[in-house]
């Protein structure tokens, strides 16, 4: 397999090409485009995060139950594959080494067939951010396709590192998080308009976007008549 990422940062689409009998999952509706002769159907998934209990719990992450697996046959095979929002896309290579990645439940869009995914409870100090409180554990071996709103930047965190609860994309297994008010009192926090921020700690890459999705939904919302 390979794969091109195209029209970055943001209006991303990743082209993937697959050999003969190679297969790629992909959240659901994530599909642009694909040679007609590819085999596609719809999957709870086996193994690790898989199976009914599997797929319930990435509804409750806020991702689809099913997910989308998409088959190249005995001929090579090519899939676009796109996020719902306008935004980047980042691939992630996993070497099965015990590694991994967490991932915002959005985030995901696609892997291949060794990659596991499944769903982490991250606890309370995530519901009091005001962002979802499950997580997606990304392990395993193969690529796995993550997907922002606005472009993606990488940090390299060898220490302390703050970024705001709406930014984050994922983050490597090396790094721990809490949450913690932005600025140095709760009344800066709640009229400095910087809310809450997730304090990273450890060795790692941190991945970020651009905008915040919720952020924008709020805006835009205030300014939609009412129905």
């Amino acid at each position: 397999m390979d794969f091109d990422v195209l029209k970055q940062p943001d209006s991303a689409v990743v082209h993937v090409r697959l050999n003969p009998y190679e297969e790629i999952l992909s959240e659901s509706g994530a599909m642009v485009a694909m040679s007609g002769h590819m085999d596609a159907d719809t999957t709870l998934r086996q193994g690790k995060g898989g199976g009914i209990l599997g797929g319930l719990k990435r509804m409750m992450g806020g991702e689809s139950i099913f997910m989308s697996r998409f088959r190249s046959g005995s001929q090579p095979a090519e899939i676009y594959l796109a996020p719902k929002l306008m935004g980047d896309i980042r691939h992630y290579m996993l070497m099965g080494d015990g590694g991994g990645l967490v991932v915002q439940s959005t985030s995901y869009l696609a892997s291949t067939g060794g990659v596991d995914v499944d769903l982490g409870f991250q606890g309370l100090k995530s519901f009091f951010s005001g962002e979802s409180i499950f997580w997606l554990n990304i392990s395993g071996q193969g690529v796995v396709f993550l997907n922002s709103f606005g472009g993606i930047y990488e940090i390299d965190v060898n220490g302390r590192y703050v970024v705001d609860t709406g930014h984050v994309v994922a983050f490597e297994k090396g790094l721990s998080f809490n949450i913690t008010k932005a600025g140095t009192s709760w009344l800066n926090t709640i009229f400095g308009g910087e809310g809450l921020v997730m304090t990273f700690e450890g060795r790692g890459k941190l991945y970020c976007q651009t905008h915040n999705a919720g952020a924008f939904g709020q805006l835009v919302g205030s300014r939609l008549p009412p129905r």
